[in-house]
């Protein structure tokens, strides 16, 4: 006995029409079985948004290339600047090694020895005194400042790390000659050992190209700033 249901099947396959399973399986011609169709639903959303923003990145690189945006970078070339570096005499087996690899990177960068004077201070308290004094003699383009801070039991640390820091910037600020910050504190003295030549490198060097750069940029930008609080012949203004 045939039932219509096989009877409307033979039908449609003799009729050449296929059946409903060959229709769900049956593809667009050309287009393999990998293929991805037009996208749907939330794919669709996720392809147009990355669309516009790829576009909005072009225009956007565009319009900044067009503008007249000027950057200025420091230049790492050494050549005629004159540097004081001024050195905390305290823990020496720290500062000496710091010290000797600013200098070798001064050499290295361009900058001719004779044009480098180092100052040696009893203690990093006293480094932001003898800077600004330096800074405030116009003879200098940059001041390095350099010193070795350890932790001890007592709360001695805070105050000696707290002024270095303070006092270097102030000096920079008061004579816009550049300080730079090249004093280590650490919790320990194998801390201070391992960056001052040890496996975290030479923080002193590290500080030597800071400095160039920053006395490159000053020069670079050419604004003959004013001290805030004492002329370039080390005078206080009125």
């Amino acid at each position: 006995m045939v039932t219509a249901r096989a009877t409307r099947a033979g039908c449609l396959k003799a009729s050449g029409v296929a059946g409903p399973r060959a229709a769900i399986s049956a593809r667009p011609a050309g287009r393999s079985r990998g293929a991805a169709g037009p996208p749907r639903g939330r794919e669709a959303r996720t392809v147009g948004l990355g669309l516009r923003r790829s576009v909005g990145g072009r225009a956007k690189a565009t319009r900044r290339a067009a503008g007249a945006v000027v950057e200025h970078v420091g230049s790492l070339d050494g050549a005629g600047l004159k540097v004081g570096i001024v050195v905390a005499r305290f823990n020496d087996l720290i500062t000496r090694p710091l010290m000797e690899g600013a200098v070798d990177t001064f050499e290295r960068y361009g900058v001719d020895l004779s044009d480098v004077e180092v100052v040696w201070v009893p203690g990093a308290f006293e480094i932001p005194l003898i800077a600004q004094q330096m800074a405030a003699t116009s003879k200098y383009d940059v001041i390095l400042c350099i010193g070795a801070v350890i932790r001890g039991a007592t709360t001695h640390y805070d105050s000696v790390a707290g002024a270095a820091t303070n006092g270097t910037l102030t000096a920079g600020l008061n004579t816009c000659v550049p300080c730079i910050f090249g004093v280590l504190t650490t919790d320990t003295m194998e801390q201070a050992f391992d960056r001052a030549g040890g496996k975290a490198g030479n923080k002193g060097s590290e500080a030597a190209v800071t400095a160039i750069e920053t006395a490159n940029i000053i020069r670079q930008l050419d604004l003959s700033p004013k001290p805030l609080f004492l002329n370039m012949e080390g005078e206080a203004d009125e």
